[in-house]
C-alpha cells in the first residue's frame, strides 16, 4: 500500500506508480472537460493533414483533440501541449485508460465516477 493508503499498480511499460483520481502529485485536474474518447477510427489530427504516420494515440484532456505519441515521429500530441497549453492527455488506445499530466510528470487512472454505487 502506498503512504496514502491507494494501492499502488504498474501499467505494462510504464516506469511510475500510479494511483486512482484525486492524483496529489497533479495540480492540473481541473482543466479535464473531455473523458471520452471519439467514436472509431481514430487517427492523429495533424498527421492525416500531412500524410505522416503515428504509433500510438493520445487525447488532449481540455479540448479533445487527437494526437500520437512520442514514440511517433512527429509527436503531435506534446507539440500540442506545448501550442496550446492544455497539460493532461490521455491513451486513446483500446483497452488504456491512463492519463498523463506533461506538466507534473505524473500518470493517473480517472475513478469512474459513473458506475453504480459512486
Amino acid at each position: 500500500m502506498s503512504k496514502r493508503g491507494q494501492r499502488p499498480f504498474r501499467l505494462s511499460g510504464a516506469p511510475e506508480l500510479i494511483y486512482g483520481c484525486g492524483v496529489a502529485g497533479c495540480s492540473h485536474l481541473s482543466s479535464i472537460h473531455v473523458t471520452e474518447l471519439p467514436p472509431p477510427p481514430l487517427g492523429c489530427e495533424e498527421c492525416v493533414k500531412i500524410g505522416g504516420r503515428w504509433v500510438h494515440l493520445r487525447m488532449c484532456h481540455e479540448c479533445g483533440k487527437i494526437g500520437c505519441c512520442d514514440n511517433s515521429p512527429n509527436r503531435h500530441a506534446t507539440a500540442h501541449f506545448h501550442e496550446a497549453g492544455h497539460p493532461l492527455i490521455r491513451s486513446a488506445e483500446p483497452g488504456e485508460e491512463w492519463s498523463w499530466c506533461y506538466v507534473d510528470e505524473v500518470a493517473f487512472l480517472l475513478e469512474d465516477t459513473s458506475a453504480p454505487g459512486r
